[in-house]
């Protein structure tokens, strides 16, 4: 028990942590999307490259959804493989968009870690949610 107990607030704290820095990003993601660019770039280029951020951006506060949703119904609080993937990647996303948003890293570098860090988790939420509500039978 002192397992469960020890992951699910870590994973609530890492899940929270990363979704204050990604709101933080979309707050002041003017100097990573000018990181984007070249020097020397037309209007239309950096609206193409803040839409693409705001895309992003976007997709994991609704992934953020889905996890949070999964989380606090009850569907994967305690599961313990998904909490440590969890904690993993949320934990791991923290330290990176730190570097990313104070280093002003180019935007394409944030997909890399939406990719491993949000979409990640998200779809074996996903996959939990299916397995526990999904695969009900009706009785004959």
């Amino acid at each position: 028990m002192p397992l469960v107990s020890g992951l699910v607030p870590s994973r609530f704290l890492t899940l929270t942590a990363h979704l204050v820095i990604v709101i933080t990003i979309f707050w002041s993601r003017e100097n990573n999307v000018r990181a984007s660019l070249p020097l020397e770039c037309t209007l239309q280029d950096y609206e193409k490259q803040d839409t693409e951020m705001v895309v992003a951006l976007s997709v994991t506060l609704g992934l953020f959804a889905v996890e949070l949703a999964g989380f606090l119904s009850g569907v994967s609080m305690f599961n313990n493989a998904q909490s440590l993937l969890s904690i993993a990647a949320h934990a791991s996303a923290a330290i990176t968009l730190l570097f990313f948003l104070f280093e002003q890293w180019d935007g394409s570098q944030y997909w890399w870690i939406f990719a491993f860090c949000s979409a990640l988790p998200a779809a074996v939420e996903i996959l939990l949610f299916i397995s526990v509500f999904g695969l009900k039978k009706k009785p004959l």
